[in-house]
């Protein structure tokens, strides 16, 4: 089992974001030396009413700081991009950080996002698919000549080729059915999302596997998740601690329809927050975060990406969990996995 984290990068407006950036670095540096493996920054554009530092330029930095993570650009809304300009950008990041970068690809739900770069979410399926093929061709092959629905390669190059071979692995993160059965076919790996609950999860796990099987393809060797994650002295204390903080993300995404891209029956995340958190975050004691971790290894996981930090939560704080978790969790399971 490895251990990353995810620094999510997005405050409330009214926040000093100067004095965020430089609190992030510090918990990057902190990971480095906590033995966390990597380092996890997603994308959303337009993330009113929360401000949110973007991206590739985010990662790029990160890497000054703590040049042993891996960088996990988890996700790129790719439906949204070119395929030049993405094949450029990520394979300056792998060169940079000596090869590591992870590339995580997601189709993306808000409409704001869809229309303030000229498209649609009907588009949103087929253009995810031609970018990522012409991406992979831009890595790989030394010119390129591929017409897709909103672009044109002609003798096009990437002559900055990734340091990874034969190309950084490719997430796919997905929260359908349709979007799992795609993840089997086109990434390296599915990069389970962190919203649903923990039925539904393995459900979808097992419905990855069958899509493997039936497209020959073996199960991968690295298989990551995210979550939700919060660790105190016991149960009631974390909830305590973190609930403030994690209703206001959970509002947003709810104010955003991320749950309308979910599983029909877990697809309400506006619900009451003690009705939300059940068998969806992984709050508790040390033995009990250890003890859900374990669950989730039980399924394949051996990559877990731990968002423990959510708008408005205190740099003291992040920090004490941060701790907690490599000094009275990581052991644990590390001792438990079979």
């Amino acid at each position: 089992m490895q251990f990353g984290i995810m620094l999510r990068g997005q405050f409330t407006l009214d926040d000093d974001m100067q004095s965020r950036f430089r609190e992030l670095m510090e918990q990057a540096r902190r990971a480095q030396d906590l033995g966390f493996v990597s380092i996890t920054k997603g994308n959303h554009y337009s993330a009113y009413p929360l401000q949110d530092f973007q991206q590739l330029p985010f990662l790029a930095r990160i890497n000054a700081e703590a040049p042993k993570l891996r960088l996990n650009a988890g996700i790129v809304l790719l439906s949204l991009h070119k395929p030049m300009d993405m094949a450029e950008q990520l394979a300056t990041i792998d060169v940079i950080s000596g090869g590591k970068l992870i590339f995580g690809a997601g189709l993306g739900y808000r409409e704001v996002e869809f229309r303030g770069f000229g498209t649609t979410q009907k588009e949103r399926v087929k253009r995810l698919e031609e970018n990522l093929e012409a991406i992979k061709r831009l890595w790989s092959e030394e010119k390129v000549s591929m017409k897709g629905s909103h672009f044109e390669l002609i003798e096009a190059s990437c002559p900055l080729k990734p340091i990874q071979n034969p190309h950084p692995p490719i997430w796919i993160g997905a929260n359908s059915d349709p979007g799992i059965r795609r993840a089997a076919r086109l990434g390296d790996c599915y990069y389970v999302n962190p919203h649903n609950r923990l039925d539904t999860t393995k459900r979808q796990i097992e419905l990855y596997r069958r899509t493997l099987d039936e497209l020959g393809k073996p199960f991968p060797e690295e298989f990551p998740m995210r979550r939700e994650v919060f660790v105190a002295k016991d149960r009631s204390e974390a909830i305590r601690l973190s609930r403030p903080f994690l209703e206001i993300k959970y509002r947003e995404y709810h104010r955003w329809g991320q749950d309308k891209a979910m599983p029909t029956g877990d697809d309400d995340l506006g619900q009451q927050f003690d009705d939300l958190l059940k068998d969806r975050f992984i709050l508790g004691s040390p033995d009990e975060v250890a003890a859900s971790i374990l669950e989730l290894a039980d399924l394949g996981i051996n990559h877990l990406i731990m968002s423990i930090q959510w708008p408005g939560m205190p740099q003291s704080l992040v920090l004490e969990t941060m701790q907690m978790m490599a000094e009275e969790v990581f052991p644990k399971v590390l001792q438990g996995v079979k």
